[in-house]
């Protein structure tokens, strides 16, 4: 199926999926850099370069905390486009 025939369900499942696995990237980047920052604080506070990190490391949350945003919007959305179960088949 080529993305020209997705539905925009489709569309919306395969961006969240998408999102989470930048998610997933995103926390383990924030956790690197978190055990880095607490090795090496004391040494960078000394050369006056913690603020760098502090920058680094402020943008990255709130990178992780607007992923989380982006997919609840996204999975509600996907919610609503998913068709009701059809009744009285059987």
């Amino acid at each position: 199926m080529t993305a020209d025939t997705k539905s925009p369900l489709e569309h919306v499942h395969d961006t969240v999926t998408q999102l989470k696995e930048m998610r997933h990237y995103s926390k383990n980047n924030v956790e690197m850099l978190t055990t880095q920052w607490l090795m090496f604080d004391g040494e960078l506070s000394k050369l006056k370069k913690a603020s760098v990190i502090e920058d680094l490391m402020t943008k990255q949350s709130q990178f992780y905390d607007g992923l989380e945003v982006a997919i609840s919007e996204l999975e509600a959305v996907a919610v609503e486009l998913t068709p009701a179960p059809e009744e009285g088949t059987a």
